[in-house]
C-alpha cells in the first residue's frame, strides 16, 4: 500500500521577528542581507508587506507560510505588544506545524528572557496596567519556551 505524504509549500524559508528600533538598521538588517544573498527567501516586514494592507492580518499569514522563524530577542522586544503577539503565533506554528524556531539573544542574556528579568521585567510591569493577567502569562510562557530553545548568543559569536 502506497503512503501519501503531504508536501508543504512555503512562501518564505525564514520569518524574522525583531523589535525594529533595536536592531532593524544593525543586526537584523545585516542578517536579512546575508540570508537573501544566500538565496534564502526571508520575510522582513518593511520589505515584504504590501503598502495599504493591514499589518495585523499580514504578519500571521507570513509566519504560517515560513518554514522557520528567527526571533531576535533584544532589550526592548518585550516592550512591544506587536512583538509579543507575533511570538505567540510563532510558538503556535512551532507546535502545530513543527516550524523550526531559533532564538537570537541580542544584547540580552538568555536567562533574562527565560525568567523575564531585567528589561523584560520592566516591560511586563508596564504591560500589567493595560493587559489582564492571562494575556501577560501567555506572553511570558511564549518567551520562556523560546528562550529554552538552543539559539545564538550574539555576544558570544565572533563579530556578532
Amino acid at each position: 500500500m502506497a503512503s501519501s505524504t503531504r508536501s508543504i509549500s512555503y512562501t518564505y524559508d525564514v520569518f524574522l521577528s525583531f523589535r525594529g528600533p533595536d536592531t532593524r538598521k544593525s543586526f537584523t538588517g545585516h542578517l536579512y542581507a546575508a540570508l537573501t544573498r544566500a538565496g534564502i527567501r526571508t520575510f522582513l516586514d518593511d520589505k515584504e508587506l504590501e503598502t495599504g494592507k493591514r499589518i495585523s492580518a499580514e504578519l500571521p499569514t507570513a509566519i504560517e507560510h515560513s518554514s522557520m522563524s528567527i526571533v531576535v530577542l533584544s532589550k526592548n522586544y518585550a516592550h512591544s505588544r506587536w512583538c509579543l503577539d507575533e511570538l505567540l503565533q510563532i510558538v503556535e506554528c512551532m507546535d502545530t506545524r513543527k516550524q523550526l524556531v531559533i532564538p537570537d539573544f541580542y544584547d540580552v542574556e538568555p536567562w533574562e528572557v527565560r525568567h523575564q528579568g531585567g528589561s523584560f521585567a520592566e516591560a511586563f510591569a508596564r504591560h500589567s496596567s493595560c493587559w489582564d493577567t492571562q494575556k501577560l502569562e501567555t506572553w511570558k510562557s511564549a518567551l520562556t519556551r523560546v528562550a529554552d530553545l538552543k539559539g545564538w548568543d550574539v555576544a558570544k559569536i565572533a563579530n556578532g
